[in-house]
């Protein structure tokens, strides 16, 4: 796995020795992403650099190196990532003649764009990527993200320069990078947890969709900039609605074992050192599982646990790990080892991020990457095969609301929403000075303005979007903020001709996947040059698993049908038979104790008011709310939290 950047400006010459300066400077900040090699290529005629680091996986020797030239010259590429089936491409092209000097990826990439062009090429490969091509016949450069999303790609402009890279920090690291912060994508933030694709926390940049490619001309401009699609994820469950899959549970669980065994078995292939993390979740189970049956020797296996009962699953997963035979490796963690993680999370997730899960998957990536430099996951099962207990319970929900008038709903939830209001002003205004936790029934007015979201939706699709929103108004929390149009907000975007459940499956695939948990894992992971994959996200599995009748994926409240059909044929079902757990620690409880004073240090009215960018007394109210008990702010207040930590971190 490795990290790309680059910078474009035909219209402002510079200096050979300034361009290769400034592109080794921005590589330099994708060191993590990459520590075993690195380079850079620049034509001052044209205004265009290319910088990479390089994490080496696949052909561990010099012919590996990068930015890459094509044989025949045209085509130079940086590129971020693994092609899981590019020894049937290699193949391919060695049959039309093609002769290759080493056996890297990169090199079969550049020998199928030249043969068959971007688009085509793009249509064979089966893998996780994001790249730069430069095309120096048409003097254009090409910007591509994989299907799922699983590496990032920043870009855009800053005054008349085109900037793109891995990570924000190679772009920071552009001289002439404009640091200012967009109010609208910060309010997102705070009502999300996570900048949702394609916006971006500064001004002027974005994120690269998933599925999407841009290419810029000399001629380009902002305006002109417009990504396009290569592949949908609406699309590809809206073709598996219309055309399921018509065998029986037997037969599609025999092809879904077929698949994942090929989808896994392409992922344990590299030249260095390979492993597994297990949760001791389902997801993590099927792929380890897979992998040990494949596999002549134990299976290097990681998993982090909690003192804390309520948040630990490592005792599942070592149950797992004795019965399958793995060599496996624990770490319990205490709150201080966890809470010492807290001061990286700025500098390791680059853009403001508050999944407060990130802690232990910043821990768990450490762990791992002691032995491992590459490691399989298990994510993508819940969005795929149904397994988030939300589903049923928004049908539930929508069971109970949804007959009524919309407009009578509304009215409910907005009049919920004023007794709460109402309600914290007097006991507060009562409480004066007082500290300390306040009554169990004055609680309740607390949780009716909270929950007055699920009676205003209009769908059960629009449930799940509503779910993720920590608050409701983002101008409340920031300066100046305008509702950005996203894909959790724009009902046209969402699938259609589905079942509710399906699109509510699709709409977290699209959204919450993307944006929340493969950021995490790719960061965390990245921080320490380990290269995570992620099986159950291949494409071949992706287009199947929405093929598939709901009644396949969930039952009742039971999710994942099909995928624990295929997981008995490896594992008894007793020892993945029980609720799921998650990934989480104790924010709440920690920043009333033993974060507080790191919390009132971020949040301090004064503080904030110097910043001008959140609303002082708005930040100190829920903080106040949370602290007394009234309502519990955890994930509203760790989003505030990242972001002023976040803030700290990059005006340094």
């Amino acid at each position: 796995m490795c990290g790309i950047c680059g910078f474009f400006n035909p219209h402002r010459p510079s200096s050979q020795k300034w361009m290769q300066s400034v592109s080794q400077h921005m590589a330099d900040a994708l060191v993590h992403r990459g520590p075993d090699d690195g380079g850079i290529w620049v034509d001052k005629k044209i205004g265009i650099a290319l910088g990479h680091r390089r994490l080496s996986i696949q052909d561990l020797s010099s012919e590996g190196h990068q930015p890459m030239a094509s044989a025949c010259h045209r085509f130079v590429m940086s590129y971020n990532g693994e092609i899981y089936n590019f020894k049937e491409i290699r193949q391919q092209l060695e049959r039309k003649g093609f002769q290759f000097r080493g056996h890297s990826d990169t090199e079969v990439l550049l020998g199928a764009v030249t043969e068959w062009g971007l688009e085509k090429t793009l249509e064979k490969m089966l893998g996780m990527f994001a790249l730069a091509l430069w095309d120096k016949e048409q003097e254009s450069l090409t910007l591509v993200r994989d299907p799922v999303g699983k590496k990032p790609l920043y870009y855009g402009w800053s005054h008349d320069t085109f900037l793109f890279g891995s990570e924000l920090k190679a772009l920071r690291a552009h001289p002439e990078f404009d640091r200012a912060i967009n109010p609208d994508a910060l309010g997102l933030f705070i009502k999300y947890s996570w900048v949702p694709s394609p916006y971006c926390i500064y001004q002027g940049i974005r994120k690269l969709p998933p599925g999407h490619l841009v290419t810029i001309h000399s001629h380009s401009t902002i305006e002109n900039t417009i990504p396009r699609s290569y592949w949908s994820a609406r699309t590809i469950a809206e073709q598996g609605g219309h055309h399921p899959f018509t065998g029986s549970l037997e037969e599609a669980t025999d092809r879904l074992d077929k698949i994942l065994r090929d989808t896994v078995s392409c992922r344990m292939i590299a030249d260095v050192s390979l492993g597994a993390l297990l949760s001791g979740g389902l997801d993590s189970t099927m792929v380890v599982s897979l992998m040990q049956s494949m596999s002549t020797r134990p299976i290097k296996t990681f998993s982090i646990g909690f003192w804390e009962s309520k948040y630990n699953e490592a005792q599942h997963a070592q149950d797992i790990a004795r019965h399958l035979g793995t060599d496996h490796t624990e770490l319990y963690i205490s709150p201080k080892d966890a809470q010492a993680v807290i001061p990286e999370l700025p500098k390791i997730y680059d853009e403001p991020f508050a999944d407060s899960s990130q802690i232990p998957t910043v821990l768990l990536s450490k762990l791992a990457r002691q032995d491992v430099q590459v490691a399989l996951s298990g994510d993508g099962g819940d969005e795929l095969f149904a397994g988030y207990s939300k589903y049923p319970e928004c049908l539930k929900r929508w069971g109970t609301w949804g007959n009524r008038p919309l407009w009578a709903r509304r009215r409910m939830a907005a009049a919920m929403t004023s007794i709460g209001q109402a309600s914290w002003s007097l006991l507060n205004s009562s409480r004066n000075s007082q500290t300390g936790e306040i009554a169990t029934w004055q609680k309740f007015f607390g949780r009716i303005g909270k929950k007055s979201r699920w009676i205003s939706a209009s769908s059960p699709v629009d449930l799940v979007a509503q779910r993720h929103a920590r608050c409701q108004r983002i101008q409340d929390y920031v300066h100046h903020a305008n509702d950005l149009t996203s894909l959790l907000t724009n009902s046209k975007d969402w699938a259609t001709g589905v079942d509710p459940v399906q699109g509510m499956m699709h709409l977290d695939f699209a959204t919450f996947l993307t944006d929340d948990i493969l950021v995490k894992v790719d960061r965390a992971s990245m921080s320490v040059s380990l290269e995570v994959r992620c099986p159950l996200l291949d494409t071949r599995l992706v287009e199947f698993a929405w093929s598939l009748p709901l009644s396949m994926r969930l039952q009742g409240n039971r999710g994942k049908i099909i995928l624990r059909k295929v997981l008995e044929r490896y594992i008894p079902p007793e020892l993945t038979e029980r609720p799921k757990k998650g990934f989480a620690v104790p924010v709440s409880e920690w920043i009333k104790g033993p974060l507080r004073d790191w919390a009132e240090h971020l949040l301090n009215e004064t503080r904030i008011r110097e910043q001008d960018l959140l609303t002082p007394k708005t930040v100190h109210r829920v903080w106040q709310q949370h602290l007394s008990g009234w309502q519990d702010h955890d994930t509203l207040l760790w989003s505030l939290l990242m972001f002023q930590a976040w803030h700290e971190e990059s005006i340094q």
